[in-house]
């Protein structure tokens, strides 16, 4: 076979391949992988966590079983993601009003835990309350939250906020070298959430291209904040369907800011 009859051969198998993948429904796909997922971390949770009908486990069981819950939990909250960012761009939306601190606060714990479980394990053991906000301080991460958005209640789509702030917060745990910054405001109707890393920074001509799905940067300090393709795309996409926005202020090698910006009420903007 000649090269240039692979070369068009791979043309077809590409073009073949991209149809496929075109006529898929997605959302079918992900309710089909949602069960065996699901029945995976069952069935771990259960070993676990019943050792009296399972059997004792060693120390480097209980570390592999640990480590297949953690990456089967990134796995169904994946899907719920795309799964969100689908049902936004079909315009359903379920509001309803809830605490936005409290909410950031779970969705930190559980970025956490995804990015860092050393840490994670030791605020179990602390529990909530001042000795927390130390043991995170020592870690190089702040989480400040202003009296007006203390009081606040929103009314928005819970769902869809917690996603947002986490692909925000998990973004920043990934990239900080030793800080991370998580602070929230009120300001007018709005509220606001800065989330600030000192990592690598993005580029200038890279800070539209990191909230583009699927897209595949060049060579460059910020590659690695594209992801799978639709952490901050997703985010983005989510939070202007909710009425509000993400912008990002950075400078190469001097960390990035994300400011996640929503109205305190949802209005449907189609």
């Amino acid at each position: 076979m000649t090269e240039e009859s692979i070369e068009k051969e791979n043309r077809m198998g590409g073009a073949v391949d991209e149809e496929f993948f075109r006529e898929i429904n997605v959302e079918f796909l992900i309710h089909e992988l949602k069960d065996p997922i699901s029945v995976i971390e069952t069935a771990v949770r259960m070993l676990l966590e019943k050792p009296d009908k399972y059997g004792l486990l060693t120390n480097r069981q209980e570390k592999t079983l640990k480590r297949a819950l953690r990456n089967s939990k990134k796995a169904r909250n994946l899907l719920a993601d795309l799964l969100e960012v689908g049902r936004s761009d079909a315009g359903c939306f379920q509001c309803c009003r809830f605490d936005p601190v409290s909410a950031v606060d779970e969705v930190f714990l559980e970025a956490l835990e995804a990015s860092d479980v050393g840490l994670w394990e030791t605020l179990q053991d602390v529990g909530p309350g001042a000795e927390r906000t130390a043991v995170l301080r020592q870690s190089g991460i702040r989480f400040t939250c202003s009296d007006d958005a203390r009081c606040v209640q929103l009314c928005q789509d819970e769902a869809k906020f917690r996603q947002i702030v986490g692909n925000l917060i998990k973004n920043g745990l990934q990239h900080r070298r030793q800080r991370l910054e998580v602070e929230m405001d009120c300001r007018k109707d709005l509220l606001v959430i800065d989330v600030l890393d000192d990592g690598p920074g993005v580029e200038k001509e890279n800070r539209e291209l990191i909230f583009q799905r699927y897209t595949r940067l060049k060579a460059c300090v910020m590659l690695s904040r594209t992801g799978h393709g639709l952490g901050l795309a997703g985010a983005r996409i989510l939070a202007r369907h909710l009425g509000g926005d993400i912008t990002v202020r950075s400078h190469p090698g001097a960390g990035a800011a994300f400011c996640f910006t929503l109205p305190l009420k949802f209005e449907k903007i189609f």
